[in-house]
């Protein structure tokens, strides 16, 4: 089962940062470090980075930005450390912050340190060593949609989780943020999407479903799979990644998970984009996921067009940011490179869907 744990790598050059300024300041904050630590950092990493601490045996986890202009809001490790701060006594899965640091001067960007959360994560397909068949997929399948199905049972009238975000009004403020965010990042010989655009905001519904604690981000490459249980072999035990969790609709945060959905019988341009096992056999369809996750709350969940279109939508967003970044030369990850082509391709599935769709 160790093969199948997440394992960091060495530090890429252009995402190291001064490990000694950042042992000095973890040492006054947190009890019995002590000695050189080890620093690595874990695969993927196209928005904010991740990286290993490890001192002897203890093991903790440090996120920041990466480095070069960034979205407006976006990349907040202060906002996030405090969104995991107040979800942590009502969803155990969140994972304990440790220290925060408010000086973006220590090492060019604010940052904050949690615990690491030891087990499975899974990426582009399932590890052998899990050794699922059908059966046990599905059953992961389900756990994962019954995760999300806690975190928007949470009591949005406690203090703390009510201070996460304004709620009423989010579908009409996420429409018109990532339509700006979408025309700002532009670059030459980009497909603008003006129809694509003009659907979402004649399309969106008028009022929210309801108004729940939602993720934003929710995929399985963004939950930890614990292993220590024999009962419960593969029991999610942890969900990382709280940048931009709020106060929302919770079918956007459905569909905006649903985008990383590529399930067996896409086209194989799509199939390129999967970067989680979805695919396997066993796995809930897409159209498996909203009624497995309609049964379970209860929520009438109607035509899904919308939030499906917007997922994708804002999936293509996301892209085009690193893009742009790629493109100005504030990132030289090779793996960026070919963005602008999976932007053409999100917008044109986009149109696929808008062109079947009941609405």
């Amino acid at each position: 089962m160790n093969a199948a744990i997440d394992q960091a790598r060495a530090v890429r050059e252009e995402d190291a940062f001064d490990l000694a300024r950042v042992d000095a300041f973890l040492k006054e904050r947190i009890e019995g470090l002590a000695g050189q630590p080890e620093l690595q950092q874990f695969p993927g990493g196209a928005s904010n980075l991740t990286y290993l601490l490890r001192y002897g045996e203890r093991e903790l986890v440090l996120r920041r930005p990466p480095a070069g202009a960034k979205a407006r809001s976006a990349h907040d490790m202060l906002r996030e450390a405090r969104v995991m701060a107040a979800l942590k006594p009502h969803y155990p899965a969140v994972p304990a912050i440790l220290a925060v640091c408010e000086d973006a001067g220590l090492i060019g960007q604010h940052f904050y340190v949690m615990e690491r959360l030891r087990g499975v994560i899974l990426r582009r397909d399932l590890p052998p060593e899990l050794g699922l068949d059908a059966g046990g997929v599905r059953r992961l399948c389900e756990a994962f949609v019954e995760r999300l199905v806690e975190l928007h049972g949470i009591d949005t009238g406690i203090p703390d989780v009510a201070a996460l975000g304004k709620g009423e009004g989010y579908v009409h403020r996420q429409v018109a943020g990532w339509s700006e965010r979408w025309t700002a990042s532009l670059t030459d010989g980009t497909d603008a999407c003006e129809d694509v655009l003009a659907w979402l905001a004649a399309k969106r519904p008028a009022h929210e479903t309801a108004i729940c604690v939602i993720h934003n981000d929710y995929r399985f490459d963004n939950v930890v799979l614990g292993t220590a249980s024999a009962a419960h072999p593969l029991s999610i035990v942890g969900v990382l990644d709280w940048e931009m969790a709020t106060l929302g609709d919770p079918l956007m945060d459905l569909g905006g998970s649903l985008a990383y959905w590529v399930q067996a019988d896409d086209d194989a341009t799509f199939q390129t984009f999967r970067r989680q096992p979805s695919n396997a056999p066993g796995m809930l369809s897409r159209r498996g996921i909203v009624e497995h996750y309609a049964r379970r709350t209860g929520r009438d969940i109607g035509v899904f067009d919308f939030y499906e279109v917007f997922g994708l939508f804002r999936l293509m967003v996301i892209i085009q940011q690193i893009y742009r970044r790629y493109v100005l030369g504030q990132t030289t990850n090779p793996q960026f490179a070919g963005f602008g082509h999976a932007v053409r391709y999100l917008g044109q599935r986009c149109r696929g869907l808008i062109a079947a769709s009941a609405l």
